[in-house]
């Protein structure tokens, strides 16, 4: 920086430096966004877009990838599909919030502008990346807790099959009557059987299995799949199935439990070993270094 300029100053430059970033990204995101819509409706022009008056309306139709933060939010457990339109320009306006926080603190409370441009830095990470990675993050638990409480499904279903009910009305029997015990799986089967109704069964369970990539529920997707087409017996197939993910199931926690041993070897040579031999060897170590 100029050495006529005083520190006051510098900072007051970096600060504006930091806001003047956060504009431009914003606006550099509305303008490709609104690129993207002006080619797409050049693309299709059978279909027109309503303008909405409102601010909020407005605010959650700036999101590009609405039906794909639809799917990642139905994904993660969150089925309150509606505020997936709200999700990307609540971030960026957290993000521009919180540069414009940060700047104005650094300005009272005299802060370096290194300090401030770290600041900046690691704010913009957190809000970029972190609900990205947190939606991640629960979509994998919600796959792992489906596919843990596959067989119990499996069971409820060979139970409503043995008394008569056909694949179709088990599901949706299980679908209204899971909804007090779990509700993800509740919504699971609510989607399937309304998938069915449209694509038809075997299709709707393609669907599933492309939403919940599991080694568990391909082998469901396939028995259901085998019995629809041979007309095999499902009941026994059920019953068979859920016996076997359980034995997997119990497989793999074994293995978890076996490698504990190995993983515990790690913190245990570098917090006991290791300080004991500097116990040991820091004697004969100090007296070679006094010359005794």
């Amino acid at each position: 920086m100029a050495p006529w300029l005083s520190q006051a100053q510098t900072q007051t430059f970096f600060m504006l430096l930091l806001i003047s970033t956060g504009l431009g990204s914003l606006l550099s995101l509305l303008f490709f966004t609104l690129r993207r819509r002006h080619r797409l409706q050049q693309f299709n022009l059978s279909q027109s877009r309503q303008r909405y008056g409102t601010v909020v309306r407005i605010l959650g139709k700036l999101s590009p990838d609405k039906e794909e933060l639809q799917k990642k939010f139905v994904a993660a457990g969150l089925y309150a599909t509606n505020m997936a339109g709200y999700y990307r320009p609540l971030k960026y306006i957290t993000l521009i919030a919180g540069l414009v926080v940060i700047g104005l603190g650094a300005l009272q409370l005299s802060v370096s502008p290194a300090s401030a441009v770290i600041c900046a830095a690691l704010w913009k990470i957190i809000v970029l990346i972190g609900p990205d990675a947190y939606l991640s993050a629960r979509s994998k638990q919600l796959q792992r807790k489906i596919s843990g409480q596959l067989p119990y499904l499996l069971d409820l279903m060979a139970i409503c099959v043995q008394t008569g009910m056909s694949i179709e009305a088990s599901i949706n029997y299980l679908s209204e009557e899971m909804q007090g015990f779990d509700a993800d799986i509740s919504h699971m089967l609510n989607k399937v059987n309304e998938r069915a109704k449209i694509v038809g069964l075997e299709q709707a369970l393609d669907d599933l299995y492309i939403r919940v990539p599991s080694s568990e529920m391909r082998s469901f997707v396939m028995t259901l799949k085998q019995s629809l087409q041979y007309g095999s017996s499902i009941y026994q197939l059920l019953t068979t199935l859920s016996a076997d993910i359980r034995a997997v199931q119990m497989l793999n926690v074994e293995e978890k439990i076996g490698k504990m041993a190995a993983k515990m070897s790690i913190p245990l040579i570098l917090f006991i070993m290791v300080p004991i031999v500097i116990l040991i060897a820091a004697p004969g170590v100090m007296r070679m270094m006094n010359g005794v």
